[in-house]
Formats: C-alpha cells, sequence, structure tokens
C-alpha cells in the first residue's frame, strides 16, 4: 500500500485486487495439492459437490482454475478476509478519503 498509496490514480487499484485474490487463491489450490484435499476443501468451504468434483478433475492450470466458479464460490472474498487478506481497494480509499470511509 505504501508503493499505491501515494497515487491520486484509482484506476488500477480495483485490477490489482482482483489479482492479488485471484493469486492467493492460486495458492490456496496449489497447498491442497490432491484431487481428494481440493474436493474436501471447496464441499467444506460450500461449493455443491458436482462443481467440486469436475474442477477438482480439471488439467486445467491452477491460474485458470483459481478463477472458477467453484473456486470463487467456495473461497469468497468474505473468506479471504477471515483468512487475512487486506484488501488494497479499502487501504487506498481509507487514505485518500479519511472521513467518508469506515
Amino acid at each position: 500500500m505504501n508503493y499505491y498509496g501515494i497515487s491520486e490514480y484509482y484506476r488500477p487499484i480495483p485490477e490489482i485486487d482482483e489479482w492479488l485474490r485471484r493469486r492467493i487463491r492460486m495458492c490456496y489450490w496449489k497447498q491442497w495439492r490432491y484431487t481428494r484435499t481440493k474436493v474436501r476443501n471447496l464441499l467444506k468451504l460450500g461449493t455443491p459437490k458436482k462443481q467440486a468434483i469436475h474442477t477438482a478433475l480439471s488439467r486445467k492450470g491452477r491460474w485458470h482454475l483459481a478463477r472458477t466458479l467453484a473456486a470463487q464460490s467456495g473461497m469468497t472474498n468474505k473468506w479471504l478476509y477471515e483468512q487475512g487478506l487486506i484488501s488494497v481497494k479499502e487501504q487506498w480509499v481509507k487514505i485518500h478519503y479519511p472521513a467518508t470511509a469506515r
């Protein structure tokens, strides 16, 4: 935030925020490693069973799978926030508009 906090230009901030969330989802996908683990964790996070199985069995890359409906319905933005991911967009707004940000 120190680097982007200086900028008054807001346009790239939401894109950076989206990229970071996708990257974190990809890291979780990599960490889960095995198909059985992926299915189990997606089901715990609330993804429908059919979607979880099809996504876990997919041979596409981690970066691609981090953007699938199954990954995003399980690893929601709220869940990522609970895991400790801070929103760059919210931080930028707090720095540039301190009175209105709550």
